[in-house]
């Protein structure tokens, strides 16, 4: 099974490196800047494709659908990368692919950089973090973007978070707090613990964020909340159409007018937006809306995702 992910995410890079040479018309030094790659790599992508008769008319590698589809999501999104791999029925598969191709991404941008990296919850960056090889300074450090939930899945945000700064051998901070307080007073309260305001801090001056996005279902991790699902049907009503690091967004973005999103422990999706680095790991067709709301709200300038959401969003109105 490993074997088959590296596979793909080698086929991934050749395919993205041939596309932007051949039809893109990129340098390869333009190629390797956009992609984390050295020139030589890029130069040897390029060679073996031209020997093994890949390059014609036009690039035929497996993937050239996704790197077009990544291309024009990119521009239209004003987006600075994007990564887009196949569909593929099986719905847990779907998430191990779109995170190793979101790890692939991560390692060339961390690599060897002093480094502050924000990391949220969810079973894909979960996937994500398992696949990344590069090795940031020593000095770089790791810092949960949310609260956490009571439940443990292994996808908790304490629980990826941990993961994560194991793999890479730096310290890791966290919101030791629950995601959502019962009032926005509460959340007050809470935050005169200076230890927690100070990692909420860290969440802010972080350099690089990862983070997925969630759907309204009635059986997502965040909905099983007692306090969310008490109040689910008031959250759509105020036109949810999912939720960014806990907080509620409608359909262009912007946070619903509900207490919630005043109670939530999380970095912000404005204070995400103002970072250099910032990478939305989503797949799947109940995810559609919220991720178009958080594109078109520019809270990320990354993405990773499958091939039919990317034709989703490409599709009817920006």
């Amino acid at each position: 099974m490993r074997a088959r992910y590296e596979a793909l995410t080698e086929d991934l890079e050749r395919a993205r490196v041939a596309w932007l040479y051949f039809i893109g018309g990129l340098t390869q030094q333009e190629i390797a800047s956009r992609l984390g790659l050295t020139r030589l790599r890029v130069n040897k992508i390029i060679g073996q494709v031209q020997a093994e008769g890949q390059v014609q008319v036009d690039v035929r590698l497996p993937l050239v659908d996704c790197i077009a589809l990544a291309e024009d999501v990119g521009q239209r999104y004003g987006l600075v990368d994007v990564v887009v791999v196949p569909d593929i029925e099986d719905y847990i598969e779907q998430k191990r692919v779109i995170g190793e191709a979101a790890g692939a991404m991560t390692a060339a941008l961390i690599e060897g950089q002093d480094f502050g990296i924000g990391i949220a919850s969810g079973r894909t960056l979960s996937f994500a973090v398992r696949a990344i090889p590069a090795k940031p300074h020593p000095s770089s450090w790791i810092v949960g973007l949310t609260g956490g939930v009571t439940r443990s899945s292994g996808t908790n945000t304490f629980e990826v978070a941990t993961s994560f700064a194991r793999l890479l051998s730096v310290e890791c901070h966290y919101l030791t707090a629950p995601i959502y307080c019962a009032t926005a007073e509460s959340r007050e309260a809470l935050l005169l613990n200076d230890e927690l305001t100070d990692v909420l801090a860290r969440t802010e001056i972080a350099d690089f964020a990862m983070t997925s996005c969630g759907s309204l279902a009635e059986d997502t991790t965040l909905t099983h909340i007692r306090v969310v699902k008490d109040h689910l049907d008031d959250i759509l009503r105020l036109g949810a159409v999912g939720e960014l690091m806990g907080c509620f967004l409608d359909m262009e973005g912007r946070p619903i007018d509900h207490f919630l999103n005043e109670a939530v422990i999380a970095l912000s999706p404005d204070k995400l937006k103002l970072k250099p680095y910032s990478v939305l790991v989503s797949g799947g067709t109940d995810k559609i809306p919220i991720i178009r709301a958080i594109l078109r709200a520019g809270y990320v300038n990354r993405l990773v995702t499958n091939e039919g959401v990317a034709r989703a969003l490409l599709a009817g109105p920006r």
